[in-house]
């Protein structure tokens, strides 16, 4: 009887929690790789605006609504494999494109040492950010309406700022929002960890833009406190 007693529903269990983890650690991969493929494309993309300077101060707003019309065609194509993967470096090389006359104002305030500056300290708060989210017993989760009205508000206030062009009030919203996304960090990496997104992409984009967002609010305060010495 005993070639015929065999627990074959621990068996089973065991190799699903195996394949699943597997799968997990395949979808981690995947979407880090299209993270860092997001942040070489638009870094292609700043190149570009770099050496097409005068085209890109002139169209600026035009490739404003193309990045927005990029992001939106993003959100419509997640469920298209290739598409999406393609929407996602067409929007990340645009965003390159548009930060140039930003990179371009820290440059001339701090040289490039505060671009440099900018970037490392973007990469360590996503490097830290990202471990706690990992290692963190807290479930995350609950912040996510609070994120999101947080988002809406300095969005609604940046479109004042729009109007009223105060430096100081856009200091303060730059560091308000690097702080907002250094939270989305952790948020977006537990949730991919925990397998809340349905593809890569989704998920690169999601770090992709808390990336982008901290780096550019760090670049902004670098050039308006350069701007006051």
């Amino acid at each position: 009887m005993a070639l015929y007693d065999r627990n074959y529903t621990n068996v089973d269990v065991t190799s699903m929690a195996a394949a699943q983890e597997s799968a997990l650690v395949n979808f981690v991969k995947t979407t880090y790789k299209f993270f860092g493929a997001s942040l070489l494309i638009a870094t292609i993309g700043a190149l570009v605006g770099f050496m097409n300077f005068q085209m890109v101060m002139e169209n600026r707003m035009l490739i404003f609504v193309a990045e927005f019309a990029a992001l939106f065609g993003l959100m419509f194509s997640r469920s298209k494999p290739g598409l999406n993967v393609a929407m996602l470096f067409i929007f990340t090389f645009l965003t390159g494109l548009a930060i140039t006359p930003l990179l371009a104002f820290v440059i001339v305030q701090n040289g490039s040492a505060g671009v440099v500056a900018a970037f490392g300290m973007t990469t360590i708060i996503f490097g830290v950010m990202s471990i706690y989210g990992i290692k963190t017993k807290r479930d995350l989760a609950s912040m996510g309406k609070m994120l999101f009205i947080a988002l809406i508000v300095v969005f609604v206030c940046s479109i004042i700022n729009i109007f009223v062009l105060s430096m100081g009030f856009q200091a303060i919203i730059a560091g308000v929002v690097a702080i907002l996304f250094s939270v989305y960090v952790a948020y977006d990496t537990q949730n991919i960890i925990r397998g809340l997104y349905t593809s890569p992409v989704d998920a690169a984009i999601a770090l992709y833009l808390d990336f982008y967002n901290i780096f550019v609010s760090l670049l902004q305060l670098f050039g308006i406190l350069g701007n006051r010495d």
